[in-house]
């Protein structure tokens, strides 16, 4: 059956429903006292109605009984998702012990598996049973704790029902295409009322049942696609729910160093890092949405590729997932004290003190890398299909490679360096280790192999994109900067006098202690030649008597004076005009001291 303009009905149904089931639930939640109420370890900073998931699951389970067509795996989703949703109702109205909701997991997840939807990631049922149950509570457990910020939670679930519906899809599995998209439609009516600022929360029957809804329903695309190659019977369902995993997986280490319960509430989430690191709640969310959507297309380009191309394109989409949630750990999200006594454990203090071993990580890094590109240096030569010939010359070689160049990384000395602090002068090291390497790799093929059936042209490729990784790799964290806003959330807004050496200076301050909370929002400069100029992405707006219009269009609340060429006479006029606009006036001073026998 392919699909049909008929099919748009029951999405519009879903969505229309949930748009006016949705006020009338929240309505009724406040009448009876149903509402989430600040606390410490939440997010909302105001009383919000709960029982949203009441309106999605009306939504849903309406569309699906009137006008899609049943069938007996679809029926097995739905009444095992209707008793996760009756057990997460039940909690959010008695709030019933964490042990009780996970007997109920478990017994929804024995009715999918008892009715033979489960995970063929190998030959063996037993341990296909075990995986499909770590799976489906994974996965439910997952979506509750990203229900963290307005809107994450349903907007990351339809956008991977919509991915997992293309799946299903390309499978000729148009029936359960259409079901997750009719989910993906109640999703988005929902959202209406639960983005930024949310007047409803979905509570625990909302994402019990979203959650087990999404997992079963990743069963039915693995069904579909029998006869695949097992990494993309794998991958694609971990792709499409990445966000979740992802997230869930980040919050489960970072609180095990830190001290605290994987089962602790905490504002430490994947959203809570970025918003600490200065986005914006809305700007947060809409940055996990491209995150999530982005593994959701990677998903779907692998079940075409070839093997070797999906092992590459799994790699390298978790070099960038390494590297992010590295750079996300190292946020300030609980108190110093608190993670100081916890290093007390000899566990804890163990495992701390591995994470700083950063030279480990590196190292285990450019082996990823070193394989990387050579690997993308073979598919620019010899396409996405490789003769068996090309491929053994390929697994051979890759000792060999990794041998030399792991050698030549470390004479070059690529391993004392900083990553925060890289400049030209390790780019040029990176250079050096790369040239070395490849010249030492070509020597010992011709030594072992005599170089036959080798391209010269995939060294030459092989050396330029290694650079660019090393480089890229080093940089992520700058660039990660980059992508988000200077300075925190509830910083005070800074404006930065002096566009020379020392407003750069003091601006790299800023980015990089977050404790001076400050939000630096541009420079201003006396020369007019620098006027409408960039400095790290921030705009010089000009000086000459126009501080204070600048200040009060900019809602500037502090200037910075970075520069100590100054007259006090130009200090005595910057200083009126700060106070005409009630604004601070600071100025940054270096000073050299003299330690002496005192202390």
């Amino acid at each position: 059956m392919s699909f049909e303009s008929s099919h748009l009905v029951p999405l519009i149904v879903s969505f229309v429903l949930a748009l006016a089931l949705t006020p009338v639930v929240r309505a009724l939640a406040r009448r009876f006292g149903m509402v989430a109420r600040p606390k410490a370890d939440r997010w909302h900073k105001k009383p919000t109605a709960m029982m949203g998931g009441v309106a999605i699951f009306l939504a849903i389970a309406i569309s699906y009984l009137v006008f899609i067509p049943h069938t007996a795996q679809g029926w097995v989703v739905l009444f095992a998702s209707t008793f996760l949703f009756a057990v997460g109702l039940v909690d959010d109205i008695l709030h019933i012990k964490p042990y009780q909701k996970l007997i109920g997991q478990v017994m929804g997840a024995a009715v999918v598996i008892y009715f033979g939807l489960n995970l063929p990631w190998s030959g063996s049922v037993s341990l296909n049973m075990a995986v499909t149950i770590f799976w489906l509570i994974g996965i439910t457990n997952a979506i509750n704790l990203l229900d963290n910020m307005d809107g994450l939670a349903a907007g990351i679930s339809a956008i991977a029902a919509l991915f997992i519906s293309a799946n299903l899809a390309i499978n000729g599995q148009v029936t359960e295409a259409v079901t997750l998209a009719v989910f993906a439609a109640a999703l988005m009516g929902f959202l209406v009322y639960n983005s930024n600022p949310a007047t409803i929360f979905m509570g625990d029957s909302g994402s019990m049942f979203i959650g087990f809804f999404l997992a079963s329903s990743a069963l039915l695309s693995t069904a579909g696609g029998r006869g695949r190659s097992f990494l993309v019977v794998v991958a694609v369902p971990v792709l499409v729910l990445f966000i979740p995993i992802f997230d869930t997986t980040l919050v489960t280490v970072v609180r095990k160093l830190s001290g605290r319960a994987a089962s602790q509430g905490g504002r430490d989430h994947t959203s809570h890092r970025l918003v600490a690191l200065g986005l914006s709640e809305r700007r947060a969310v809409w940055m996990l949405y491209g995150f999530a959507a982005v593994a959701g297309v990677l998903a779907l380009l692998m079940r075409e590729a070839a093997l070797h191309t999906s092992l590459a394109l799994i790699l390298g989409f978790t070099v960038v997932l390494v590297l992010v949630g590295v750079y996300l750990a190292g946020v300030k999200v609980y108190d110093e004290t608190e993670v100081a006594a916890s290093r007390d454990g000899a566990l804890v203090s163990f495992l701390v003190d591995l994470s700083y071993k950063r030279r480990v990580f590196e190292v285990m890094l450019d082996v990823v890398l070193i394989i990387l590109a050579y690997y993308s240096s073979y598919a620019l030569i010899f396409g996405s299909t490789w003769e068996p010939g090309v491929w053994q010359l390929f697994m051979r070689t890759i000792p060999v490679l990794l041998f030399v160049k792991m050698f030549a990384l470390l004479a070059a000395g690529v391993y004392r360096g900083i990553w925060r602090y890289i400049s030209i002068d390790n780019l040029l090291a990176y250079a050096k280790a790369v040239v070395a390497g490849t010249v030492g790799s070509v020597l010992a093929l011709l030594f072992a192999f005599r170089f036959e059936g080798f391209s010269r042209a995939v060294f030459v490729l092989d050396a330029m994109i290694l650079f660019l990784m090393l480089a890229a790799s080093r940089t992520a964290f700058r660039l990660f900067r980059q992508m988000i806003p200077a300075g925190t959330a509830d910083g005070r807004r800074v404006l930065i006098y002096g566009a020379g050496d020392g407003g750069e200076l003091l601006l790299r301050e800023m980015r990089n202690n977050q404790d001076l909370q400050y939000t630096p929002i541009g420079f201003v400069d006396d020369d007019p030649l620098k006027k409408g100029m960039f400095i790290h992405g921030l705009r010089v707006f000009g000086g000459n008597g126009n501080l204070r219009r600048i200040c009060e269009e900019q809602r500037v609340q502090e200037v910075l004076i970075s520069s100590t060429k100054i007259t006090d006479e130009r200090l005595k006029e910057i200083l009126h005009d700060c106070e005409e606009n009630q604004v601070t006036l600071k100025r940054m001073r270096i000073e050299i001291e003299l330690v002496g026998h005192e202390y």
